[in-house]
């Protein structure tokens, strides 16, 4: 099994209990970098890899590779954690980092555990209440979109198809024991309030 672990946005008292516990019952602990390194050490040694900045594809791909292999025996006798700054979901590595172990090793499970990120981080350290709508980019072309409070999931998907939405996914009551998570034609017409659909285009 291999989990990415969100390390939140920079202070290791930013980390979740969670994250802290799988700290400590990884069989071992893999990092991209000095900062992920530092929030890691005051729970647990950390192997740091090397992820360049870069645009350069190939060079971003041979990283991977030479990446993937230091991980995936961990990963196929025991627990395997990928520490990486905020949350592994919002635009990091994780994802590009497990197709490239699924390759050579289909077997292995891979799962997130969340993470403080810099959207939610920012808002607090800038001390601004977040009260509308609002919009996340790095730069590229929006594709996705996040609804929070969604109670009527189907007239709601219905609106997002007018817009080029094609994809949905609602979690209704998160992380409770009664968490639900309903995908496309599964979607139902009540949801509760504690409700997020995320939608693609």
């Amino acid at each position: 099994m291999l989990v990415g672990l969100g390390l939140g946005p920079g202070n290791p008292e930013l980390l979740t209990l969670r994250a802290v516990r799988l700290l400590k019952e990884a069989d071992a602990v893999f990092v991209p970098g000095r900062i992920a390194c530092d929030l890691v050490a005051p729970y647990r040694e950390a192997v740091m890899l090397d992820f360049p900045m870069t645009d350069d594809e190939t060079k971003i791909r041979e990283c991977m590779v030479a990446n993937a292999k230091k991980i995936a025996p961990v990963a196929e006798s025991g627990l395997a954690v990928f520490g990486i700054l905020g949350d592994p979901n919002f635009f990091s590595t994780f994802s590009r980092l497990c197709a490239v172990i699924a390759e050579s090793h289909p077997d292995i499970e891979f799962r997130t555990e969340p993470g403080i990120s810099s959207i939610t981080a920012f808002a607090a350290a800038a001390g601004i209440p977040v009260n509308c709508g609002f919009t996340v980019s790095d730069g590229s072309e929006e594709g996705a979109g996040i609804f929070l409070k969604v109670r009527k999931p189907q007239q709601k998907a219905a609106e997002l198809r007018s817009q080029g939405y094609r994809d949905f996914v609602l979690v209704e009551r998160m992380y409770f024991s009664d968490m639900k998570v309903y995908r496309n034609g599964e979607l139902p017409i009540q949801s509760d309030y504690m409700s997020v659909m995320y939608a693609r285009k």
